[in-house]
């Protein structure tokens, strides 16, 4: 059975899961939910906080009333901090089936606050986009790459001729992992200011010894 349908759409990554399990794919495409929404951000945007509208549920990825739109130019660039780790395996971007439909993808990992000015060093990943108006069409990551994301950076370099660019959904596939670097942080920092204690505390008996 595993081999149906594999002539047709050859751009389908997995697409008999596609056509099969659409309520798995759901569960598969959660990660919108482990993006810390309040952090995130989108540079040249058109209107402030539409970058965040485009994470959505799955039962939600056709849907044209939330959109994000490029201002200044075509290029847009997605900040994105998640709220812990994340392996991620696979990502959807889905446009107008035009012009403004972003053309090229390029992946950065790590990069807190990136801005358009880092977008010159090698990203981890980049990708030339198919026109994807029914968010079908997944893009595969190196997984090996992208194995430990605590910050993702997305950006659309250029799309396919027009003026700006439109993005109506951002799929983000992978496994998370709750994050507690907080805690390891605390005593690292204790620890490191201990020495300093244990010094002055040295110092104080040979002070009562000369009184």
């Amino acid at each position: 059975m595993s081999g149906h349908g594999h002539g047709h759409g050859g751009h389908h990554h997995g697409c008999c899961e596609d056509d099969h399990e659409p309520a798995e794919r759901g569960v598969e495409y959660a990660l919108y939910m482990r993006v810390d929404l309040e952090k995130m951000q989108c540079l040249n945007e058109s209107r402030d906080g539409d970058g965040k509208l485009v994470f959505k549920p799955w039962d939600q990825r056709k849907d044209r009333e939330k959109f994000v739109e490029s201002d200044a130019d075509e290029e847009l660039l997605f900040n994105i901090p998640f709220t812990g780790s994340v392996k991620l395996k696979g990502i959807i971007i889905s446009g107008e089936d035009d012009e403004s439909h972003p053309a090229e993808m390029r992946l950065y990992k790590n990069i807190p606050h990136m801005s358009f000015d880092d977008t010159g060093r090698e990203p981890e990943q980049a990708f030339r986009l198919n026109r994807d108006p029914l968010a079908e069409l997944e893009y595969p990551t190196k997984i090996a790459r992208f194995s430990n994301v605590e910050h993702l950076s997305i950006h659309l370099s250029r799309n396919f001729g027009a003026e700006s660019t439109r993005v109506y959904y951002i799929g983000l596939r992978g496994e998370f992992t709750q994050a507690h670097r907080h805690e390891v942080t605390i005593c690292n920092y204790e620890a490191s200011a201990n020495p300093a204690d244990h010094k002055v505390q040295s110092l104080t008996p040979q002070t009562h010894f000369i009184s």
